[in-house]
């Protein structure tokens, strides 16, 4: 093994390890911050070093932060799909809240607005949530374009995870979680029967049904273009001007 690489072992080595720190001060933080100082003490190197490799405090929150969404996509991924793309949607919620509750410390860190820039993993999982939207309007379940779902879900599930977190007195009621999924479901998803349902939504959720199914690879009998043209024309009447 030449220098330069056991230079570079040794700096991912310390690069974890001070990750690992950082993590570990935020959980017992009760002001829910860390000093660069404290993450270098708690692993015996000088702070010079912390600045290497992530430049300033900011540097290795960001890295602490991408490293949580990381772990997050992976266990997303990691999740079963089934046959039913809204009930593995209502399972998603549900591992999303245990995720945060076991992981307060980071998920404070991970989505509330304290870095300048938000890492990139963080796309990844409203890419995810997306596509198993586009699951359920596939089967005919959603009421509402996917990436507005996704926007309504995403954001509803985070805001009752940071309540809980920030304020548990005021917060702590068990069934808040599933009340608040239930109500976003409700806008998001088709019901069994339509009584009730607004003007053109009889056309809208086949509209977006056909058109889900029109982005699946391979899924087109028709030329590129003859595809493009319908899933415009698709667009067009579930969203009328």
């Amino acid at each position: 093994m030449s220098d330069a690489t056991t230079r570079g072992a040794k700096a991912d080595d310390v690069r974890a390890r001070m990750l690992e720190a950082a993590e570990r001060l935020l959980i017992e933080s009760e002001d829910h911050d860390i000093s660069t100082r404290a993450v270098c003490e708690a692993i015996g190197v000088a702070q010079p070093i912390l600045y290497r490799l992530f430049k300033d405090k900011n540097g290795l929150l960001y890295a602490l932060v991408q490293n949580g969404f990381e772990r997050y996509v992976q266990r997303k991924q990691a999740l079963e799909s089934t046959d039913d793309p809204v009930a593995d949607l209502r399972a998603g919620w549900d591992d999303h809240m245990d995720f945060a509750l076991t992981n307060g410390a980071l998920y404070r860190l991970m989505f509330s607005p304290v870095l300048p820039e938000v890492p990139a993993p963080a796309g990844r999982i409203f890419g995810l949530l997306v596509h198993a939207l586009d699951r359920c309007a596939a089967i005919g379940a959603l009421r509402i374009p996917p990436a507005e779902a996704a926007q309504a879900i995403l954001s509803a599930n985070v805001g009752v995870a940071l309540s809980m977190l920030s304020q548990p007195a005021r917060y702590g009621d068990p069934g808040l979680s599933h009340r608040v999924r239930d109500a976003v479901f409700a806008a998001c998803f088709t019901p069994e029967t339509t009584a009730g349902a607004a003007p053109g939504h009889a056309m809208t959720v086949p509209a977006l049904q056909l058109e889900a199914q029109l982005r699946e690879p391979g899924a087109s009998p028709l030329e590129p273009e003859e595809t493009a043209l319908l899933l415009k024309w698709l667009n067009r009447i579930r969203t009328p001007s």
